[in-house]
């Protein structure tokens, strides 16, 4: 429905951004648009595909509230969302903003805005940019978010959306990290026997000969299509591969006759049940964290190396602990592929790094549920590799995030993702004798 609120705002649009005129102009005129639903109160608002859009209550008020966080002295604010323009009329009404980016995460729903509302108030600006979120490689700090467009995001815009949940996660867990970092100082002293005595990870740092390749592994489904080609790789006594796995993939490859080479393990939760050292030799090694369950460093058979992160739940120990830290996002699976890195790999393999609940499961080998929520828990979804939409969890997306952003910088090493089922991991490229 074209009317003459949205003749209007298209105006503005069209003669400051025409290519982005064409893309509203084609999302009004498309057939299947969000349901919606007016929404009164002290103030109207909109009832979109069952998420309310902004406050029905004092809209204004609710704006202001959510750009609280950013230092008024911020000359450029990047806002994600559009909503009903109540957040881009408040930070346009700071004194020293001089560009506001505004990143459309839901293209219909804009258009839908602008044919019931005069949103020109702000497309008129001068300091306004105005573009589609998923024309961005990654979120452009510092910014401010809209919650209710971030759930009601476009296919499009589904990076971006999953850089956010990233990056505003991030913020929480560090948060609750920093008041909880004295329940980790007495598991910190048990393990000093260990980490004053064992190696540190740097003593593993380029050991690897320029020409092998590394397979890191982690414990996603799509791990279980490609026990038979890991082990017939790992038989190749000429030019195998070096095996870094998580943790909590073990078992899984134990039990396919695979010997991981290298085990990397980050939480403090994991136990013996997660990795059974007793079924291990003294061939693999580990790579743990100070954190770790002091049972899983007493058993382990093989050698074992000492890592640190940037956290700080370690600067208790960092001044005693010489050792080197690893990248961490949130994920065991960041380290590992650091190790990989670190080591002097120019080729790394990823396997089982879905992301996501492919093929109706959590993990490899496990029982749904038995290392977390079930596949049944899923809040969100994620893109794979056919272009389905496959379910997963906000979490699992911060660490997407933190894994994607690791590999931008890596120009000195080729990434391959082993199985489309799980999430596109950006910088990847698809092996081809696995993914076809």
């Amino acid at each position: 429905m074209i009317n003459d609120c949205f003749a209007q705002n298209m105006r503005v649009i069209a003669s400051r951004w025409p290519t982005l005129a064409d893309v509203l102009h084609q999302a009004a005129a498309e057939q299947h648009r969000p349901a919606v639903q007016l929404i009164e109160g002290q103030d109207n608002t909109l009832l979109i595909n069952g998420i309310q859009l902004t406050s029905r209550h004092n809209r204004q008020q609710e704006a202001l509230q959510q750009i609280s966080k950013l230092p008024r002295h911020y000359p450029h604010i990047t806002l994600y969302g559009t909503g009903l323009g109540d957040m881009q009329q408040q930070l346009l009404g700071r004194e020293g903003l001089q560009q506001l980016s505004v990143c459309i995460l839901n293209e219909h729903i804009f258009a839908l805005v602008l044919q019931l509302l005069d949103q020109r108030h702000w497309l008129s600006d001068s300091r306004v940019t105005l573009q589609l979120a998923a024309s961005q490689n990654d979120i452009q700090p510092p910014f401010a978010v809209l919650p209710s467009e971030l759930v009601l995001a476009s296919d499009g815009s589904m990076r971006i959306r999953d850089r956010l949940y990233s990056e505003l996660e991030a913020g929480y867990a560090a948060q609750r990290l920093k008041q909880d970092i004295s329940a980790f100082l007495p598991r910190l002293q048990q393990n000093q026997l260990f980490w004053q005595h064992d190696q540190p990870v740097q003593a593993l740092f380029n050991s690897l000969p320029p020409e092998r390749d590394v397979y890191v592994i982690g414990a996603g489904p799509s791990l279980e299509q490609h026990y038979g080609f890991i082990r017939q790789a790992q038989q190749q006594a000429s030019a195998a591969p070096l095996l870094i796995c998580v943790d909590t993939a073990v078992n899984a490859l134990l039990s396919q006759d695979i010997r991981p080479d290298i085990i990397v393990s980050r939480d403090h939760k994991i136990t013996l049940q997660h990795l059974p050292c007793s079924s291990l030799t003294s061939a693999s090694s580990l790579v743990y964290f100070p954190l770790a369950n002091p049972e899983l460093l007493q058993h382990f058979p093989g050698k074992r190396y000492v890592a640190l992160s940037d956290g700080a739940v370690f600067d208790p120990v960092r001044k005693q602990l010489a050792a080197a830290a690893l990248f961490s996002h949130g994920s065991v699976i960041h380290p590992a592929v650091d190790l990989a890195v670190k080591m002097g790999a120019k080729s790394v393999l990823l396997f089982g790094t879905d992301f996501a609940f492919s093929h109706n499961k959590t993990h490899a080998s496990w029982q749904n549920g038995a290392l977390g929520p079930g596949y049944q828990a899923a809040t969100e979804q994620v893109i794979n590799g056919f272009g389905e939409k496959v379910p997963t969890l906000r979490n699992l997306l911060t660490y997407l995030t933190g894994l994607e952003r690791y590999i931008s910088k890596q120009s000195a090493v080729r990434f391959f993702n082993t199985s489309k089922a799980g999430a596109v991991i950006a910088g990847t490229q698809y092996h081809t004798e696995l993914t076809t």
